[in-house]
C-alpha cells in the first residue's frame, strides 16, 4: 500500500531513533548510579517493601519476579548496553522483526524500573520517554520506509505535550495570562542552570515577550503540525527552537530533549531516500492494529485535556502507552530551599558548629554557581525542591535521608556534591532549616561573587540523632 509508507521521512526517522537511544542511555545510567540510596534494599523507599503492597497488574515490572540490588544494577547496566547498541545503529543490521524486538527491549526494561520507582520516578518525562519509546518500536528500520500512521501518532503525541501544557498554564496561574510569570520562574524553577541568573535579569518587557511567545508555541503552533509541508516542518522547527531556549534557561532533565526528538519526526529533512522494498503484510497489520489501539486509548488524555479540571503528568494505563503532560500550571513567587546540616557535638547548644551538606544541583552555598546537568536527572535534588514547597512532599523519604546521613551511608553520600564529615566520622546530629533564596543583583554579584542571597525562615527539622537504630529529635 503506497499510502502506508513515507519514504521522504527516512532521515527524520534516523535522527529520532538515534536521539531516543541517547535519552534511553541517560535514563538507564541515572537509574544505575542512583538507585541504591533511593529505592534499593536499604534505600529510602525500598522496592521490596513497595512490591509487597502493589499487584503486578497495577505496576507491571520484572522485579515482581525477583528483586535484589545486584539484579537491579545488572538490569540497568544492560539497559545502558542496549542503548549504546541502538546509538551505534545495531537495529539496521537486523531483519525488520529483529529491529522491532531490539527497540521493544529498552522500553520494557525502563518500564520495569519506572513502575517500581515510586515518587522518585513520578515525573512526566518518564512517561513521555516510554510513550515515544513504544512508538519507536513500530517505525521500522532500513528495510522499510517509515509508516505514515506512526509518524502521525508522533505528531499527535507532540501536540498533546505542547497543547496540554499551554492549556494548563492558561487555566492555572493568573501570571500566565498577564504575562508576568517569567518575572519569577527563572529564579524559582526546580533546578536553575548556569545561565538562569542571566535569564532572570533580562528586561521585564522581554519576559512579557517570552510568555507571549510561549502561548503561541503551545496553543497555536501545534495545530500546524497537521498541515501540509513545508508548514508542518516550520511548525516543528519553531517548537524545537523554543525547547532549546528552555534547555539554556534551566535543568529540566530530558523533558526538553525528548520533545525535540519527537518534533524531528515532523521535519522533512532534505536527502535522497534510499530504495526500500514494500513493507511485508504482517508488518502493516501489526502497525495498523497497534495504532488503532493507541488512538482508542488516547481518548482519556483528550478528555482530560479538554476538562476544566485538567490534571498534568498522569498515566492512564499501567504500561504508560498514553499519558497526559504539562508543567508549571502555577509559578512560585518566592524560592525556599531546605538546607541540611550536621554536627559532631555530643549535645547541640547555641555555639554548636553546624556544617552544611552540599547537593549537586539544587542551590546551597550562595557562592556556588549552578551547573548544567540536564538531560541527566538528579532525583534527590528535584525532590528537595518539592520538600521546600511543602513538608508533605517529603513525608515518605526525608526521614530516611536523615538516617542515612547519620551513618555516613556511602550510597547516599554519592548523591551529594560534598559531605562535611569524613567517611569514618559521621555526624552526631543532623538538622534541616528552611531559607529564602533570591538571585543577587548585578552590584551584589560584583561585590560578593555570590549568585544567591539567602535569609533564614524557620526550622524544617530539629536536631535529630540515631538512638537504638531509630531517629530521635532533640526537644
Amino acid at each position: 500500500m503506497e499510502w502506508f509508507a513515507a519514504p521522504d521521512y527516512w532521515l527524520s526517522r534516523l535522527v529520532l531513533q538515534r536521539g531516543l537511544a541517547v535519552l534511553y542511555l541517560v535514563a538507564f545510567l541515572g537509574a544505575a548510579l542512583q538507585f541504591r540510596a533511593l529505592i534499593g534494599e536499604r534505600g529510602m523507599l525500598p522496592v521490596p517493601r513497595f512490591l509487597r503492597r502493589v499487584r503486578f497488574r497495577d505496576a507491571p515490572s520484572v522485579f515482581h519476579l525477583r528483586y535484589s540490588d545486584r539484579f537491579f544494577a545488572l538490569w540497568s547496566w544492560t539497559g545502558c548496553a542496549v542503548s549504546v547498541a541502538l546509538i551505534a545503529g545495531a537495529d539496521a543490521y537486523l531483519p525488520l522483526w529483529g529491529s522491532m524486538l531490539l527497540w521493544l527491549l529498552p522500553w520494557a526494561m525502563y518500564l520495569s524500573i519506572v513502575n517500581v520507582g515510586q515518587t522518585w520516578y513520578a515525573f512526566g518525562w518518564e512517561s513521555l520517554l516510554l510513550e515515544v519509546g513504544f512508538l519507536a518500536v513500530f517505525l521500522g528500520n532500513d528495510e522499510v520506509a517509515p509508516p505514515v500512521v506512526v509518524l502521525f501518532l508522533l505528531r499527535w503525541l507532540l501536540f498533546r505535550v505542547e497543547f496540554g501544557a499551554g492549556l494548563i498554564k492558561m487555566r492555572g496561574d493568573p501570571c500566565w495570562r498577564d504575562l508576568t510569570c517569567l518575572d519569577h520562574h527563572h529564579e524559582t524553577q526546580p533546578m536553575p542552570g548556569p545561565l538562569s541568573w542571566f535569564f532572570h535579569h533580562l528586561p521585564k518587557p522581554l519576559h512579557r515577550v517570552e510568555v507571549a511567545a510561549n502561548h503561541v508555541t503551545q496553543l497555536v503552533v501545534p495545530v500546524l503540525l497537521f498541515t501540509p509541508q513545508p508548514v508542518a516542518t516550520a511548525a516543528a522547527c519553531l517548537m524545537i527552537l523554543t525547547q532549546l531556549w528552555l534547555v539554556l534557561s534551566g535543568n529540566f532533565s530530558w523533558l526538553n530533549w525528548t520533545t525535540i526528538v519527537i518534533a524531528v519526526s515532523a521535519v522533512r529533512i532534505p536527502g535522497e531516500a534510499p530504495h526500500t522494498a514494500a513493507p511485508p503484510l504482517w508488518y502493516e497489520i501489526v502497525v495498523l492494529a497497534v495504532s488503532a489501539g493507541l488512538l482508542a486509548l488516547g481518548l482519556r488524555p483528550v478528555r482530560n485535556m479538554l476538562s476544566r479540571r485538567q490534571v498534568m503528568n498522569r498515566s492512564f494505563d499501567p504500561l504508560r502507552l498514553v499519558n497526559t503532560y504539562g508543567a508549571f500550571g502555577s509559578v512560585s513567587r518566592v524560592r525556599h530551599e531546605v538546607v541540611v546540616e550536621g554536627t559532631a557535638d555530643e549535645v547541640p547548644h547555641e555555639d554548636t558548629g553546624w556544617r552544611e551538606y552540599e547537593f549537586r544541583g539544587k542551590p546551597g552555598d550562595p557562592r556556588y554557581w549552578p551547573r548544567q546537568f540536564a538531560p541527566y536527572h538528579l532525583r534527590l535534588d528535584w525532590l528537595m525542591w518539592f520538600a521546600a514547597l511543602s513538608p508533605g512532599y517529603a513525608d515518605t523519604w526525608f526521614g530516611g535521608l536523615v538516617e542515612r546521613l547519620l551513618v555516613n551511608d556511602r550510597d547516599t553520600l554519592r548523591l551529594l556534591r560534598r559531605s562535611p564529615f569524613p567517611a569514618d566520622a559521621p555526624p552526631r546530629f543532623v538538622r534541616a532549616r528552611l531559607f529564602r533564596y533570591r538571585y543577587t543583583t548585578w552590584p551584589e554579584l560584583r561585590e560578593t561573587g555570590a549568585c544567591w542571597h539567602r535569609t533564614y525562615v524557620r526550622d524544617f527539622l530539629p536536631p535529630t540523632r540515631l538512638e537504638g537504630g531509630a531517629r530521635r529529635r532533640v526537644p
